[in-house]
């Protein structure tokens, strides 16, 4: 079986997902329910080009910042 590298953008999902949760002190039930209502998976995979430039803090930020703005606009 040859080496096959890794997805970057599926690595950066799971980087930023465990970082998320560790910033915000919530489980995985609770990231995927938020995911489910907000898609925040898919909001780093359209924004994977800027964000792997970007560094982990900046990339939370504007998750964050992603996050405040969907969940305002849902209510």
């Amino acid at each position: 079986m040859a080496f096959k590298e890794t997805d970057p953008v599926l690595f950066m999902q799971t980087q930023i997902t465990r970082l998320y949760r560790k910033r915000h002190s919530i489980g995985i039930r609770e990231f995927n329910e938020l995911d489910r209502k907000i898609d925040i998976l898919g909001f780093i995979e359209i924004g994977y080009e800027q964000f792997h430039l970007t560094g982990e803090e900046g990339i939370l930020d504007e998750i964050d910042d992603y996050c405040r703005l969907r969940l305002s606009q849902n209510r």
